[in-house]
């Protein structure tokens, strides 16, 4: 069965611990999809000069943040890894050029757990990481999907996790339900836009041509993950929002859901308050 790949916005590790929108989609998000062999997420939160594939047999619960409350230092998602799919991701990146390396080491970072930890709470999925490479921008990261698409029809789950938008110098202040302000909005409206229409030149240029680009990403990184879900869709991607919220006013957390040209057919755009089985239904 060849899946969707997904970008999620995964917003402040204490996610799992907010009443939010965005945490009760995600807690139904993982129910509706056909359930993966693995999880391979290309998270914002590990960044490296080469795409870098975690190969771990047990991974640890990474809690990369400081300053939060204790209950959630006390969270742990102890899932399997994969060093078979691990060996198979070095062998696409590859075979497709790339200077592949192997991690024996490195657990699951909170890009990678918090947004897991709801949509499969059980942790019984095997999952692992790619990492991101922030200096190589837009274009390396959709062809690093490129070559890892024929992973979506051998039962992995591809998830970049970062933010839709991602100014944190606008954080403090807001509550978890504060609505987004204009700049906010209209960026994401763009990007929506964008990847409905199939805009990929102009997504590739966003920095250039969104508005307000730069100032809800100062910095790539919570981005670059969405290219690489949009690559492993093929060249002709076709894109679903499953969702669109924000939390604490400047945290977009739009998750969408790509899908080859050749896929069955996707579904219309889901509500704010969640998806039903029917909606998703689709997605297999």
């Amino acid at each position: 069965m060849i899946r969707p790949s997904l970008f999620l916005s995964h917003g402040a590790p204490t996610l799992p611990l907010t009443d939010t929108p965005a945490r009760a989609f995600l807690k139904e998000l993982g129910g509706m999809l056909p359930r993966p062999k693995a999880i391979l997420v290309v998270s914002a939160h590990w960044e490296t000069a080469f795409p870098t594939v975690s190969a771990v047999e047990r991974n640890d619960t990474i809690h990369d943040f400081g300053g939060f409350p204790r209950a959630l230092y006390e969270l742990q998602y102890p899932a399997a890894g994969s060093p078979r799919v691990a060996a198979r991701v070095f062998d696409l990146l590859r075979a497709s050029g790339f200077d592949c390396k192997i991690d024996h080491r490195r657990g699951l970072d909170h890009g990678a757990w918090v947004p897991l930890l709801l949509m499969y709470p059980q942790a019984d999925i095997p999952v692992l990481q790619l990492s991101i490479q922030p200096h190589l921008g837009t274009r390396h990261h959709l062809l690093i999907g490129h070559a890892l698409a024929p992973l979506r029809d051998e039962g992995v789950l591809i998830i970049g996790s970062g933010s839709m938008t991602h100014d944190l110098s606008e954080f403090r202040g807001h509550g978890p339900n504060d609505p987004a302000p204009d700049w906010v909005n209209s960026f994401a409206d763009w990007f929506h836009s964008s990847l409905t229409s199939g805009a990929t030149d102009d997504l590739l240029d966003y920095r250039r041509k969104a508005p307000f680009a730069t100032k809800n990403h100062p910095t790539e990184e919570h981005l670059l993950p969405l290219y690489a879900a949009l690559g492993a869709a093929g060249a002709e991607a076709r894109t679903e929002r499953l969702h669109a919220s924000s939390t604490y006013s400047i945290l977009r957390m739009d998750v969408y859901a790509f899908k080859a040209a050749n896929d069955d057919a996707v579904n219309g755009d889901v509500s704010n308050e969640g998806a039903s089985a029917k909606k998703l239904a689709g997605l297999g």
